[in-house]
């Protein structure tokens, strides 16, 4: 690799740690570990090609340019620490794999209109994730929590949404929405 190659590819991992709070390969090997999966796999349940998930990785590619990828990343995250903490089984995880890989269909294109899974409207859980996925898109978790800190003072409401749903974990987030609706 030459040195504009090197520096390519540390420019990508840098954006990468801004836009999703690490670089990709860290994060998708710790996933790899966490889940017993294998890149393949990952990259299956991702939705993306196997080649994609491995310039991710190298810093070949910065960002992960389909939401629907995102929302997964996401919901493998929040899987893997459920796993860690013994509140899911390794048997429970292998299903919720298989629904985290369905989940939002395979390109932006085909979400129009979709709803949960049951046909009805979007659950509160799907509303929660993309206000995740929106934050997280624009900021990583630490500069979102600086933003609410100097917020707070002024605008503890306001402070507090960016800290639930930009930083925090997304049965938290659900709380939130759900004591601030009706």
């Amino acid at each position: 690799m030459d040195a504009a190659q090197q520096e390519a590819t540390a420019r990508a991992r840098e954006l990468q740690r801004s836009w999703y709070g690490e670089p990709l390969g860290a994060l998708f090997r710790r996933l790899i570990d966490d889940l017993g999966l294998n890149q393949a796999r990952l990259a299956a349940v991702l939705g993306l090609s196997a080649p994609m998930l491995s310039q991710l990785m190298s810093g070949q590619r910065a960002k992960i340019g389909n939401p629907a990828v995102v929302q997964r990343v996401q919901a493998l995250q929040e899987l893997a620490g459920q796993v860690a903490d013994g509140s899911v089984s390794a048997g429970e995880a292998t299903d919720r794999m298989e629904e985290i890989k369905k989940s939002q269909g395979g390109s932006v294109l085909t979400n129009t209109g979709q709803t949960s899974p049951a046909g009805g409207a979007p659950t509160v859980r799907r509303v929660v994730r993309e206000i995740q996925s929106l934050l997280r898109s624009v900021a990583a978790a630490g500069d979102i929590i600086v933003a609410a800190d100097s917020l707070a003072p002024d605008h503890p409401e306001l402070a507090e949404f960016l800290r639930v749903y930009g930083a925090g974990r997304t049965a938290d987030a659900v709380a939130h929405y759900e004591g601030h609706q009706g």
